[in-house]
């Protein structure tokens, strides 16, 4: 589908241009049209498929078709990073149209906190918020949602991954009970169907391309022992052309290790983690988004909500320690429909770990052998050593009061 074909506001519409918008994802093409109805919907759809424009833009034109000016709309994400970028996308997007938003989150200044205080008094006709942040304002009673029209959950599987189950619920308790709620989510467990159930009415569903990478990621493991891993990387690194590279690592410490090993090869690294205050995080990001950075090393922190162009490797140094999470990480590279280059260190107790990756993906990757200099490397052996619980997709199943609706080809 055309962006032309879509019954929005002209300067909506200049706005998607300006961004390079020609034509519509699947999550976009199957979205939009629920959204503008009013109803309910489950969205299925990982990151780097629209997800985020599917419903901004129907809740954008809708903001400014109304007679009246009011906070509208409600979006809570599980992160600071994802709850900016979502803003950005909104001022893209609505450059040509008068729509006014702030991102509520913590770990700012007091300058921040008196910001974001001041828009809402003001009357920010789109929040996005993340949920501690939210709570404390709510429990001031210094933001009002009596008329708000439109909750947007982003992320949800992360979010209850993260605890944050009941600060959801208990945001929802200030919200009237007359609205449209959406939920966006990577994966379907049974929790967030729980969830759906306790706030959505009867919702409409989409599902799109879940659990499995893009097309364009060319996926490589390697079988290494730890004390290997760093002689790999830098191989890798020495021997390769690639542009942004960002490094998975499964600790915040392992990350500030694994930064001052690569700066001794004299190239431009960071870590990025949980340590760091939000200023410090920005400023990381914005170098990285300019190219002035060329590799990031980071935590699971990074495998979501973080959209830069341009990414040409993803290195997971350690195994992550769920199935899904390897597919947020991968789909940091390859993003609309470029090509990328995925690569997984396999160490002697992961196998088994990893065939669980394999397994949800529904095929096998690639195992490179090591360089000769580093010697030799364990064998993959997927019946033996740790595993993690496959979290599968759960299907629509036959019988399921909810409505549904699939693209299953993309």
């Amino acid at each position: 589908m055309q962006i032309e074909d879509l019954d929005f506001d002209k300067g909506l519409l200049e706005g998607m241009q300006s961004m390079g918008y020609k034509t519509l994802t699947p999550i976009q093409q199957l979205a939009i049209p629920v959204i503008q109805e009013g109803k309910d919907l489950i969205a299925c759809a990982q990151t780097g498929t629209g997800k985020t424009a599917a419903y901004l833009l129907p809740v954008l034109n809708h903001i400014i078709s109304s007679e009246k000016k009011h906070l509208n709309t409600l979006i809570i994400a599980p992160t600071r990073e994802l709850a900016i970028q979502i803003d950005q996308q909104v001022e893209a997007l609505g450059y040509f149209i008068p729509v006014s938003s702030i991102a509520v989150y913590g770990g700012g200044s007091g300058a921040d906190w008196d910001q974001q205080r001041k828009a809402l008094r003001l009357g920010a006709e789109l929040v996005i918020a993340t949920p501690g942040r939210l709570i404390a304002m709510l429990a001031s009673g210094e933001v009002k949602f009596d008329q708000l029209e439109h909750l947007i959950l982003d992320e949800a599987d992360r979010m209850l991954d993260m605890g944050f189950s009941e600060d959801i619920l208990k945001i929802i308790s200030y919200l009237p009970k007359k609205r449209q709620t959406l939920l966006f989510s990577a994966t379907m467990p049974p929790k967030i169907r729980k969830l759906a159930k306790a706030i959505l009415q009867d919702p409409e569903e989409v599902n799109v391309a879940v659990s499995k990478p893009a097309e364009g990621v060319l996926q490589q493991a390697y079988m290494v022992y730890d004390n290997q891993k760093v002689g790999l990387l830098k191989h890798i690194l020495q021997n390769g052309d690639y542009n942004n590279i960002i490094i998975f690592c499964s600790t915040k410490q392992s990350t500030k290790t694994l930064e001052k090993e690569l700066q001794r090869l004299g190239v431009s690294v960071k870590s990025f983690h949980s340590d760091l205050d939000q200023k410090e995080r920005e400023e990381i990001m914005l170098r990285f988004k300019n190219k002035e950075l060329k590799i990031l090393v980071g935590t699971d922190i990074l495998s979501r909500g973080i959209d830069v162009d341009g990414i040409g490797l993803v290195v997971n140094y350690d195994i992550p320690p769920d199935p899904e999470d390897y597919i947020h990480r991968i789909g940091r590279t390859a993003r609309a429909e470029r090509t990328g280059t995925a690569i997984t260190f396999i160490n002697d107790t992961s196998s088994r770990k990893f065939a669980g990756i394999e397994s949800l993906m529904g095929r096998e990757v690639a195992k490179v052998p090591l360089p000769e200099h580093l010697g030799a490397g364990p064998a993959f052996t997927p019946s033996k050593g740790n595993s993690a619980p496959v979290r599968r997709f759960n299907r629509f199943r036959k019988g399921n009061k909810n409505k549904s609706r699939s693209n299953k080809t993309s």
